[in-house]
């Protein structure tokens, strides 16, 4: 199986990898992942806060409070910040990306427009995969729905164990009496 994520911390490699047209941009932050799309010359389109909520820092955790966000083009290192990003095209294998050109011209259309945002089911990683693939699916939450049910099931189990273990010493109390 081809990779699709080349590294650009360029704080660990002397040299970046090309970028190219319609890449997606994965951007590591604490405790999450923000995603924006490469639209060329050192910039990105990405969704972040609405600016009609002054002082709140722009990230992806404030648009959940708001339920919306503005695209934005912007340079990627002001994106980034001082925070890691790789190229991560993960779905190229499974879904056909759409040509570049057209990614392209999607994206810019969008920019300066307020979308509807929801952590769950309109978060970043969802639009940069709309735009690269046409289908609007977040990893970030399919994981985190996985974690939640797994957790979910062990503790149901154990809680279950727990109780059968509970009945199982008072009947032998009751039959030891």
């Amino acid at each position: 199986m081809a990779t699709h994520r080349r590294s650009l911390d360029t704080r660990m490699a002397p040299t970046k990898p090309r970028l190219r047209l319609g890449d997606l941009i994965e951007i590591s932050r604490f405790g999450y992942k923000h995603w924006a799309i490469y639209v060329g010359e050192g910039y990105v389109v990405h969704l972040a806060l609405a600016d009609d909520i002054a002082g709140a820092a722009a990230s992806s955790i404030m648009c959940t409070l708001t339920e919306k966000a503005i695209v934005k083009k912007e340079l990627l290192c002001v994106v980034a910040g001082r925070d890691k990003y790789q190229v991560n095209n993960k779905h190229d294998d499974k879904y056909r990306p759409l040509p570049s050109n057209k990614i392209v011209q999607r994206v810019e259309e969008l920019v300066g427009q307020v979308w509807p945002y929801s952590l769950t089911s309109e978060n970043c990683e969802h639009f940069v995969n709309e735009l690269r693939y046409g289908v609007s699916r977040s990893d970030q939450v399919t994981d985190m729905v996985t974690a939640v049910g797994v957790t979910a099931g062990v503790l149901a189990v154990g809680l279950a164990a727990a109780g059968l273990i509970g009945i199982l010493r008072t009947r032998s109390k009751r039959e030891k009496q």
